[in-house]
């Protein structure tokens, strides 16, 4: 049996992140480096990807990055490529890229980079009237981008005999949005749209099945569930976030780095498709 401190060490494995530039992508990418991987920094702003694999490699851990676009299927498999070709194997994936949309000086989410297409703020429409285009879009960039990633990462998990999927989630896809939080007195109403939950909630689900489906491969998959995490928001909203957490307050950006490692690495061997919730006690109530 492994000495507890060796369990969470990840010496000589190789890890890509989707979605690595981002608030919590980025803690994951220096977290995981840290633990001694290699990280593979993929994300659809190559420059801002770049700038965190930098920042990795100047402090003496290992990284790379790597431009991803995970709505397209050629894309997500030239990643996964570009990380065999250059360290050989493949051991770790982690699905951080999202689309979580913003409200302006309010309320901001975990995502990267907003594209073109959320320029019109999808936070101002009903569920009534929600865009289709809107709609699919999120779906294609928070499910089919998840599931593409997966489907190119698990097939060298399968000729090596292991690998780790970790799926990044959100407590709104466990219980929905309480939509008081997104109201300002005197202003349009605004709400967190309906494709969010629906993906997060979606994300539980792909989750569970591939870990049923990888049954006696030696490939656990298992889903990291964060809260609200702190990112610029303007003191209204923490205050009202806070009144509904139990601990409070909101979490900081990198109080998911222990979860995300314990999933990762041998800690967490008997573990897979489960959901590990990060969220101050959210969900409790």
């Amino acid at each position: 049996m492994s000495q507890l401190p060796e369990l969470f060490r990840l010496d000589g494995r190789v890890a890509i992140i989707t979605g690595g530039a981002g608030l919590l992508g980025a803690e994951f990418c220096r977290t995981l480096a840290e633990a001694g991987a290699t990280v593979m920094v993929s994300d659809l702003d190559e420059k801002s990807a770049q700038n965190v694999a930098d920042s990795i490699t100047q402090s003496g851990f290992s990284a790379q990055a790597v431009r991803t676009d995970v709505t397209r299927a050629d894309s997500v498999q030239q990643s996964v490529d570009s990380a065999l070709s250059a360290f050989g194997r493949l051991d770790i994936l982690v699905n951080s890229a999202a689309l979580d949309p913003k409200v302006r000086n309010q309320e901001s989410g975990i995502g990267h980079q907003e594209p073109d297409y959320l320029i019109t703020n999808p936070l101002s429409f009903t569920f009534e009237n929600y865009p289709l285009a809107l709609w699919q879009q999120a779906l294609d960039v928070n499910l089919t981008g998840m599931f593409l990633a997966c489907q190119a990462a698990v097939k060298p998990m399968l000729a090596q005999g292991s690998g780790v999927i970790i799926n990044i989630a959100s407590m709104y896809g466990v219980v929905p949005p309480d939509q008081r939080l997104y109201q300002r007195e005197g202003q349009p109403p605004a709400y967190k749209p309906v494709y969010y939950t629906v993906t997060k909630a979606g994300v539980l689900g792909l989750t569970q099945y591939l870990a049923a489906y990888y049954a006696g491969k030696n490939i656990r998959v298992n889903t990291l569930t964060p809260g609200g995490v702190f990112n610029g928001h303007d003191d209204e909203f923490v205050q009202k976030y806070a009144a509904r957490s139990i601990q409070g307050r909101m979490a900081e950006k990198d109080e998911m780095n222990g979860a995300l490692l314990f999933l990762a690495s041998d800690a967490s061997s008997h573990m897979t498709g489960g959901n590990l919730i990060v969220d101050g006690g959210w969900t409790v109530w």
